[in-house]
């Protein structure tokens, strides 16, 4: 007989919901294109324009900062590359670009591409051992290298994809402002999970995705103020108030919609239920693994700094990826980081950022929950994890011996 897996890489991507499925397969049955004039057409623009404004309701904004995207990525890369180029065009002084060290790789790479090629100079951001950034913080940062007249744009991510870490955006927001900077937030591991609210957040930009929290992959949303100084990075039929061009996908429009109330909805109950979740994993594996370290701010009950989501673990004299198919091998799916760098041999700069050293940094293990997440999925990782840490760090020590001779 096939063992069931427990699932526990809900941050990696989640199950779509049941409504969602639905909300997507009635729209299947219908035809038209939003953009087309003739009755079909118009029919297609009211449900999309419906759904756009169940989005705004959830995410606190209006309809029309409601941008559609194809997911997370590319929200981040319309922030992200669009602003600067708006910003250094108005403004050649304007080079720098102040960037979180905790930053997902759409938000890296995308600065990183602005370095290579147009001019940019980042100005990184940075934190505290417990992954949090403080004002001081951002202050040294916008203070820094010519000054805030020199800056394009501010990114700091809302909840860390990998340590799960809340960062307080509203109050990170406010003296960037005082200069007059945009403030982009990557908020993808945020929607659904912890209390945000656009309009009150004083953030010019912010990145959402469908399949973290219920939707289907391939759709997401950059919200995007109607003044924020952000232009397309991709050029067609100018929909999406020419920021984003392309024909949308409805059905998919309709299941972000759908999962995103429901979970918006849900958040509060069941971030009371998760986070004991998350709570019974981490105090569990600190009494059956001795000298392990969680990763990132952490108190039991604790949904202020850290998401009700994310339980992160430094797995000492291990590595990883052997704990990672230990535990596979064992029926729990869980994960070492972010899966958008599955399968590179290398450290997270995450970790490495809050001050852990490579090797400590090697023995990292993510466990993330979601709504389909129950106690049984917990105590089926307690049950087993002792015993595969044994054998990882059995081999592991096998492994420091040889490198030895």
């Amino acid at each position: 007989m096939t063992r069931a897996t427990i699932y526990l890489d809900h941050g990696a991507t989640t199950a779509v919901r049941p409504e969602a499925v639905a909300a997507m397969t009635d729209e299947l049955g219908r035809l038209g294109n939003p953009s087309s004039l003739h009755g079909p057409g118009r029919a297609a623009r009211t449900r999309l324009e419906e759904h756009r404004e169940t989005i705004a309701d959830a995410l606190g904004a209006t309809p029309s900062e409601v941008v559609l995207t194809s997911g997370g990525t590319e929200s981040d890369n319309i922030a992200v590359i669009g602003t600067f180029r708006r910003r250094h065009r108005d403004d050649p002084a304007r080079t720098r670009v102040l960037v979180g060290v905790l930053e997902h790789s759409a938000v890296l790479d995308s600065v990183q591409y602005l370095v290579d090629h147009e001019g940019a100079e980042v100005t990184w951001i940075e934190c505290g051992p417990d992954g949090l950034v403080t004002p001081d913080h951002l202050a040294a940062a916008l203070t820094a290298g010519g000054g805030p007249d020199t800056v394009a744009l501010v990114s700091l991510m809302w909840v860390n994809n990998e340590i799960g870490v809340v960062q307080d955006i509203p109050a990170l927001a406010a003296p960037a402002h005082e200069y007059g900077i945009p403030f982009h937030t990557d908020a993808v591991q945020a929607a659904g999970h912890v209390p945000l609210d656009f309009g009150t957040s004083g953030v010019d930009l912010m990145s959402v995705t469908g399949h973290k929290l219920g939707g289907p992959p391939g759709i997401g949303v950059l919200l995007a103020r109607r003044d924020a100084p952000v232009e397309a990075v991709s050029y067609g039929g100018g929909q999406e108030r020419r920021i984003r061009s392309g024909t949308l996908p409805i059905h998919l429009v309709a299941g972000l919609a759908t999962a995103l109330r429901i979970a918006v909805g849900e958040r509060d109950a069941e971030s009371k239920r998760l986070t004991e979740l998350r709570d019974a994993i981490l105090t569990g594996i600190l009494e059956r693994v001795p000298g392990t370290i969680v990763t990132g701010a952490w108190e039991p009950g604790d949904t202020t700094r850290r998401s009700p989501t994310n339980a992160h673990v430094l797995v000492p004299e291990c590595e990883g990826d052997s704990l990672l198919f230990l535990l596979d091998a064992a029926g729990i799916a869980c994960s070492t980081g972010s899966a958008c760098h599955a399968g590179v041999p290398r450290p997270s700069h995450v970790v490495l950022a809050l001050g852990h050293s490579e090797e400590e940094a090697a023995g990292a293990i993510r466990l993330t929950l979601g709504h389909t997440t129950i106690r049984a999925d917990v105590d089926a990782v307690l049950d087993v994890i002792g015993e595969c840490v044994e054998r990882a760090q059995r081999a592991w020590h096998a492994g420091q011996a040889r490198r030895a001779r």
